[in-house]
């Protein structure tokens, strides 16, 4: 059983945000949302997210995410999704300054 929307976010009962609207209309857990609405909606907010990141990717890490979505089956794929928005959320990552340098 997954967990309401509220439980991750700060949205309260009836402040008359954008994320009670949401859940009026799609439901508590976004229920009332497919499973492509929902990967979509995950998709257009960590692009805008590392968007806003400082610093740039190392070039490794797109063919990471290439080898990643090529060689994983389903459900490790979704498993690293759940184990990096956590790590951003609650873990601690390097900074720009920290990133190994290439000889």
């Amino acid at each position: 059983m997954t967990k309401p929307v509220g439980y991750y976010t700060s949205s309260t009962i009836n402040d008359g945000s954008l994320l009670e609207s949401l859940k009026e209309q799609y439901g508590q857990t976004f229920e009332g949302m497919t499973r492509r609405e929902k990967l979509y909606l995950i998709s257009a907010i960590a692009i805008q997210l590392c968007d806003q990141a400082p610093g740039r990717c190392r070039d490794e890490i797109y063919t990471v995410g290439h080898q990643i979505n090529s060689s994983l089956p389903l459900h490790d794929r979704e498993g690293l999704v759940e184990a990096l928005t956590n790590q951003i959320r609650y873990g601690q990552s390097l900074s720009v300054e920290e990133l190994p340098m290439k000889q």
